[in-house]
């Protein structure tokens, strides 16, 4: 079988393989290759080679589902064997025997009691079919392995010879933290040896550059168990990093005319029930009661400034009003997917809620897609968007839904901007436009959001005064453009390597004295410097010289500065630059002149 064999067709969107297929003549050939259509399919079947490969392995093995996700496939199943990350490569080997004997693959198709009846044994494949609502179930069929499936498939797993099992977990049947615990394997697959090559480097290099490494090794952030799972704590340079953040981004708000608000983290449930949260995100929420009265932690921080901004009557003269919040917000996630930073059960949103007229929504959307632009480019980010449209649990009229989002591919439409399609991925109160970036090592992440609600104005019976002196609904436009503090300084720190740019940098100065008579020059350096908020440590352990300077080199600190009897008796310092890997001396008044120059860098 040839490599550039055709291993499906693209029909209104929907990936058909080969073996489902009934009129190729109006759909688009994908053929095995590289592609995203492609890869889907060679990962899905790149899945079930492995079960097939686990069966053999495991003759009692279970299986539940295999999809493709966004790092690749998994695959969920039980056997009464422990499986570590030391068989991972006894599968890979079986994986393979069974790619070289070029199975086909089949499909066929039985009424959906003819599949309880034959898999009746089999409580994983019960678990299935009990979601799925269709009287006829498919079934995809390779030697003597065969199982559930919608597919889509390659024809022949003659075709599946470039993939990697990547890691083991547990995940709970069917992501219920109450059922069963099922082995989870990971894997990745491409069409060439080249491709996987090329992923496999990127994934040592991202070990190197994990956030949880160096913030352990930085000294960032910390975890306590005893405490709670997903709570971060900030330790002093973390603190120091996310402050320098925070300010950079305070100032950005105030010159493109945001106001700074501030809600509280507790409301009463009547308040979540009116917005929609306590029936479409309740099981998300953290609830309580005081006085006989539930009250709910915030996920989001919509409500408060609704509240804020009933207050007082307004005018058209007074939209678009722009609210800006560091909301602290509490989410229940489930265990099993808290990953560092980028996934917590507090974190703190960098918001903003807008309140405009609907004439102004284009205006208000392309202002704030030029600031996500301009963050995007300080911190050297690629960026894509996508327009997520309305989800299956969702509030509103599906009219008002249209509405909000012809609203977004008006506003992107008609000025050039590029966007693809999430279809159901909107928030349940609104379609939104996501922001994606792409990191230094080619990496997609999930951070910004532009939302537009019609529905929470409905809801709170928020109006302004019209130019005819009547009352209109406004429209709210929720905004993050880093999505959350703790998920972009995790980004951040991978993107960087721990290597930040000098004006957000934990630390940005350490200072070496040489003998205990010049520490006296670098507490003063170090008190002018906080003049100028520039964070530095001074390193006076009496330990040797050499010793000190390499430590300070290990904390990935942008200036070293070196102080010995020349530097006191000139007022120089000797510097070790590391962002330009070169040493140099500078008077006093020069390096706080560079200094104050790196610090103009970080504007936005």
């Amino acid at each position: 079988m040839s490599k550039n064999t055709i291993i499906g067709y693209l029909c209104d969107g929907e990936i058909v393989d080969t073996q489902s297929i009934k009129d190729p003549s109006s759909c688009k050939e994908i053929e095995f290759g590289n592609s995203k259509e492609a890869l889907d399919i060679i990962r899905h079947s790149t899945a079930h080679l492995m079960a097939q490969a686990i069966k053999e392995l495991y003759p009692d093995a279970k299986f539940f589902v295999g999809p493709v996700v966004e790092e690749g496939f998994y695959y969920d199943f039980k056997t009464s064997e422990k499986i570590t990350e030391e068989d991972l490569k006894k599968i890979e080997k079986k994986m393979k025997e069974l790619a070289k004997k070029g199975f086909e693959i089949t499909k066929y198709e039985i009424s959906k009691d003819e599949a309880l009846k034959k898999f009746e044994s089999d409580e994983l494949k019960q678990a299935v079919l009990k979601n799925i609502p269709a009287q006829n179930v498919s079934i995809y069929k390779q030697g003597e392995f065969e199982d559930l499936c919608r597919g889509p498939h390659v024809p022949s797993t003659k075709l599946l010879q470039n993939f990697k099992l990547t890691k083991v977990a547990g995940a709970y049947l069917g992501g219920d933290e109450k059922a069963e615990m099922l082995t989870r394997i990971y894997g990745i697959a491409f069409a060439d040896k080249e491709s996987l090559k090329a992923y496999l480097k990127m994934l040592e290099e991202a070990k190197k550059r994990d956030h949880r490494k160096l913030g352990k090794e930085m000294e960032l952030f910390m975890f306590d168990e005893e405490a709670g799972a997903g709570l971060p704590f900030w330790m002093p340079k973390g603190a120091r990093l996310r402050s320098k953040l925070e300010q950079i981004l305070w100032k950005a708000h105030r010159i493109r005319g945001y106001e700074p608000v501030r809600g509280p983290e507790i409301l009463k449930a009547n308040m979540w029930r009116t917005s929609g949260h306590y029936a479409c995100y309740g099981e998300n929420m953290y609830l309580t009661e005081i006085d006989s009265q539930e009250y709910g932690l915030k996920p989001m921080n919509c409500i408060g400034h609704i509240l804020i901004y009933k207050q007082s009557v307004k005018s058209y003269r007074d939209l678009p009003l722009k609210y800006f919040e560091y909301g602290v917000v509490h989410r229940h996630e489930k265990s099993g997917v808290l990953h560092g930073l980028l996934r917590v059960r507090e974190f703190t949103q960098d918001d903003a809620h807008i309140f405009c007229t609907p004439e102004q929504i284009k205006d208000v959307v392309l202002e704030v897609i030029e600031f996500v632009d301009a963050v995007m480019k300080k911190f050297g980010f690629d960026y894509s968007m996508e327009i997520s449209t309305k989800p299956q649990k969702a509030i509103g009229d599906d009219e008002v839904w249209e509405i909000a989002t012809k609203a977004l591919k008006d506003a992107l439409d008609e000025n050039g901007l590029s966007y693809g399609i999430d279809e159901g991925g909107g928030a349940f109160y609104g379609p939104k436009i996501d922001v994606k970036i792409t990191d230094a090592i080619g990496r997609k992440w999930q951070c910004g959001t532009v939302q537009v609600d019609f529905n929470l104005p409905e809801r709170f019976n928020i109006e302004y005064v019209a130019e005819d002196n009547t009352r209109k609904r406004p429209v709210m436009i929720h905004r993050a453009i880093l999505g959350s503090f703790e998920r972009f300084i995790a980004i951040l720190t991978e993107h960087y390597a721990g290597e930040f740019p000098t004006f957000i940098a934990p630390t940005q100065v350490i200072f070496v004295p040489i003998a205990p008579s010049h520490l006296e020059y670098a507490k003063e350096l170090q008190k002018e410097l906080i003049e100028l908020n520039i964070d530095s440590e001074i390193y006076d352990k009496s330990e040797s010289l050499n010793k000190r300077i390499r430590t300070a080199e290990k904390q990935r600190v942008p200036y070293v500065a070196i102080i010995g009897d020349e530097e006191v008796k000139n007022n120089t310092i000797a510097i070790r630059d590391r962002r330009k890997k070169s040493q140099y001396n500078l008077t006093k008044d020069k390096f706080m002149l560079q200094l104050s120059e790196d610090l103009k860098e970080g504007k936005i």
